[in-house]
């Protein structure tokens, strides 16, 4: 078989901007939490105004899932907190529990997306993403 010639995604207007949102987004989580943040935070606010359709899908989701990433934090060193503070002996339950349930779906999350970015695809956040912006076609978004 030979590979479609029909297109090349990188052609895709906002295409590199849509991969590097999702890219700081997995960064965020995974190596450099708050620093890529403040990158992420810098280039949507940058680049809502003028962003095609693609840009600004991955870039609104990705936003939304690192606020998302951020109350989850705080919620779950509140528990600990309530939970008797960071000697208590229910602290890893609740951070083994966040990590496997909370972080990994969130990675998760990214992975697709960066997928769908890649793609060239316009791609929603369950629970955790934004509508999509117009000009995103329905077909693209599956």
């Amino acid at each position: 078989m030979q590979p479609s010639a029909s297109r090349d995604d990188t052609d895709v207007p906002g295409y590199t901007l849509a991969v590097t949102a999702e890219v700081l987004y997995i960064v965020n989580l995974l190596l450099l939490p708050g620093v890529t943040f403040l990158i992420l935070l810098i280039l949507y606010f940058s680049k809502r105004d003028k962003a095609p359709p693609l840009a600004l899908s991955h870039l609104s989701q990705t936003m939304s899932a690192s606020l998302w990433a951020g109350v989850l934090l705080i919620l779950v060193n509140g528990l600990i907190l309530l939970l008797g503070g960071y000697d208590g002996p229910w602290t890893w339950v609740v951070l083994i529990t966040y990590f496997t349930i909370c972080h990994a779906s969130l990675v998760m999350l990214g992975i697709l997306g960066l997928s769908q970015a890649m793609a060239g695809r316009c791609w929603r956040y369950p629970l955790v993403g934004r509508p999509l912006p117009g000009g995103c076609d329905k077909q693209d978004s599956a």
